[in-house]
């Protein structure tokens, strides 16, 4: 078993009791050449294992991501070879719906600005209230779900949803109003975007589509950077007819300290830190150790 990135303590207690588990971190870490004739599984976190890599583990069965997405694993290649792929989705589903929310209200409430203290903060920021204001979801699995029911619930925001694998029924039952895509973006004065990096999801928000939201709207992306056109939200942006937006993820992650999103005042940009606290790390690790040993 080889876990490049450190994960929670009791998942790799969890993992020694079934095998034996050789770290890619710390001290006397080892590469993955140093295990790939005998590796049997892996538990990734933010690392690649692309097709070669696959190939030179030929005992490799299982590869356990912690946490949503496989963007980061070469699935064509896995399936080719027999190789399980699994994810553990839900496990941090609240801590990423509770940054979601945080990032909508840094924004609309001006809180980047603020704490960066430029000028005469008080009179440069005029926050607008959540209350009552329509909140569009991109995407409507288990985070947005959970930010649905927080906006909602907590906000008495108006809540619509567009995800093209589920049906009107089921968007309903789950307390928001289906809709299409296009339709969202021009009814939405916030937009949060929850669906995976896939061929068909890549720029998928570009800037036609920011034009199509309301003047004065903002969009929040915690799903994957590619999902949102990050030069067309710079467009949008110094136009004026966004209001702000709110990153955790970037096509380019970490952001470079030069890139011009960091210039805009009215942007609040956080490290792919929405599924990092201590309770959705715990339970991200033990999902994926739990799933590589039922599987072994």
């Amino acid at each position: 078993m080889w876990i490049p990135k450190p994960v929670h303590e009791d998942a790799v207690a969890l993992l020694r009791a079934h095998a034996e588990v050789v770290p890619g971190y710390g001290d006397g870490a080892v590469g993955f050449d140093g295990v790939s004739e005998r590796v049997t599984a892996i538990l990734l976190r933010t690392d690649r294992v692309d097709g070669a890599m696959m190939r030179r583990a030929p005992g490799l069965r299982i590869v356990a991501r912690h946490g949503v997405g496989v963007d980061t694993v070469d699935v064509e290649t896995a399936r080719e070879l027999g190789i399980v792929v699994t994810t553990t989705p839900g496990a941090n589903a609240q801590s990423v719906a509770e940054h979601a929310v945080a990032l909508l209200l840094a924004v609309r409430r001006g809180i980047g600005v603020a704490v960066r203290g430029d000028g005469d903060v008080r009179s440069a920021i005029r926050g607008r209230e959540l209350s009552g204001a329509t909140l569009g979801l991109v995407g409507f699995g288990r985070i947005a779900r959970r930010v649905a029911a927080i906006c909602a619930g907590g906000f008495g925001m108006r809540v619509l949803a567009h995800d093209p694998v589920l049906g009107e029924r089921e968007v309903r039952v789950a307390g928001a109003e289906p809709v299409g895509l296009d339709e969202l973006l021009s009814l939405s004065d916030n937009v949060s975007l929850h669906v995976p990096l896939t061929p068909g999801t890549r720029g998928l928000i570009g800037l036609a589509r920011l034009r199509s939201m309301p003047e004065g709207a903002v969009v929040v992306n915690t799903a994957r950077g590619g999902v949102l056109d990050e030069e067309a939200l710079l467009v949008a942006l110094r136009e004026g007819h966004l209001a702000g937006a709110g990153l955790d993820v970037t096509a380019v992650e970490p952001l470079p300290a030069d890139h011009p999103l960091r210039a805009e005042p009215n942007v609040v940009i956080t490290p792919h830190v929405g599924a990092q606290t201590a309770e959705a790390m715990r339970r991200v690790a033990l999902e994926a150790a739990e799933r590589v040993v039922e599987h072994l």
